[in-house]
C-alpha cells in the first residue's frame, strides 16, 4: 500500500539480531575487562609514579589526565571516578613548588568528569565526597590589563582547602583561595571563591551560606 514501509526480511532480522546481541556481549565484556585492569591501584608501576599511592585506592579507567603525578598525593581508600583529570601544573615536566601540590585524604571520593589542577597547593581533607564534573583550582586568569588577551594575564596561585566530611556537589566549581570548613555541603552548580565555615550549608554563584549545621 502506497506510503508503508516494506516488510522487514525476516531471515535477516533473524541473522541480525542475535549477532549484535552476541557482538554487543563480547564488546561489553571487553570493555569491563579494560576498566578492570587499566585502573591505576597501590603497587602498578603507574601508582608508583605518584608522590604517595594509599591502600585500597583507585583512579578509574579512563583517565583524561595525569599530569607531574609525582607531586600530587592519594590517600588510603579512596576512589576517583572515570574521566577526571588530575594536574600539578600546566605543562609535562614543569618544576612543582613541592612534591604535596594536590593532596586527596583518606577515603574520598571524586565524581566522573571532574578535574582537579593545582600550582601551589590543593588539598582536599579525609572523607571529603564530590559529585561528578567538580573543579577545583588554585589559579585563575586576571583581566586588569585591556591591551592584553585573557589568557596571558596569569593570577598568582592562592592556596585551596577543603575540610574533613564535606560534600561537593555535582558541576561545583572551586576557584583559588576558597576555604571550605568541616563537615559542609556545596550545592550543586554552586561557585566557591572565599570562606565556607565549618559545619554549615552553601549554595548559590558566588557560594552563600544558607544553613547552619548542629556540630
Amino acid at each position: 500500500m502506497l506510503g508503508r514501509e516494506p516488510p522487514p526480511d525476516t531471515a535477516w532480522v533473524r541473522f541480525a539480531g542475535p549477532a549484535k546481541l552476541r557482538i554487543g556481549d563480547v564488546i561489553g565484556r571487553l570493555h569491563d575487562v579494560a576498566a578492570e585492569w587499566a585502573a591505576i591501584g597501590p603497587g602498578s608501576a603507574r601508582a608508583q609514579r605518584f608522590s604517595s599511592f594509599g591502600e585500597g585506592s583507585v583512579i578509574c579507567y579512563p583517565a583524561t589526565t595525569l599530569m607531574n603525578v609525582e607531586c600530587i598525593r592519594i590517600g588510603a581508600g579512596t576512589v576517583i571516578g572515570p574521566y577526571v583529570a588530575l594536574s600539578a601544573g600546566m605543562v609535562p615536566g614543569q618544576p612543582c613548588a613541592s612534591d604535596s601540590v594536590v593532596v586527596i585524604g583518606d577515603r574520598c571520593l571524586i565524581g566522573r568528569g571532574s578535574g582537579i589542577v593545582g600550582h601551589l597547593s590543593i588539598e582536599i581533607g579525609h572523607d571529603v565526597w564530590a559529585g561528578h564534573h567538580i573543579y577545583i583550582t588554585d589559579q585563575n586568569h586576571g583581566f586588569d590589563d585591556p591591551s592584553l588577551p585573557i589568557s596571558q594575564q596569569i593570577q598568582p596561585e592562592r592556596a585551596v582547602r577543603i575540610g574533613d566530611g564535606s560534600w561537593i556537589g555535582h558541576g561545583a566549581v572551586i576557584l583559588p583561595g576558597a576555604r571550605i570548613g568541616r563537615h559542609v555541603v556545596i550545592g550543586a552548580n554552586s561557585v566557591v571563591a572565599g570562606e565556607i565555615p565549618d559545619y554549615s550549608v552553601a549554595v548559590g554563584a558566588p557560594a552563600r551560606v544558607i544553613r547552619r549545621l548542629n556540630e
